[in-house]
């Protein structure tokens, strides 16, 4: 998806806040990043401080912010591009990226 819809201002942002004692450590979730082939900034939320903001009891969370920085939409659980949930997720991107900057106050 960040590569997809780069070019029309989408943006992904991991944020890893860690379950087991080893995945507090950097070098740990850098591994695994690589792993992965994830080419997006990953956020380590070793306190859980945002996960707390977000009132976030879930996971994998997937929230969609839109222009104005408000949460849109979270999708909890797994999501799959070829199931009905990843193809509701792309329609989801699709609506948010469609919608003008104005209604921020924004060029």
């Amino acid at each position: 998806m960040a590569r997809r819809y780069a070019d029309r201002g989408f943006s992904v942002v991991g944020i890893h806040s860690p379950e087991f004692e080893s995945e507090y450590a950097r070098s740990s979730v850098e591994a695994e990043v690589q792993r992965r082939g994830l080419h997006f900034p990953q956020l380590l939320d070793n306190d859980h401080a945002y996960w707390k903001a977000l009132g976030n009891e879930y996971w994998p969370s997937i929230y969609l912010v839109d222009r104005c920085e408000r949460i849109r939409v979270q999708a909890i659980g797994e999501v799959h591009a070829d199931e009905a949930r990843g193809r509701q997720l792309v329609e989801q991107i699709e609506t948010l990226l469609r919608e003008s900057a104005n209604e921020c106050g924004q060029p």
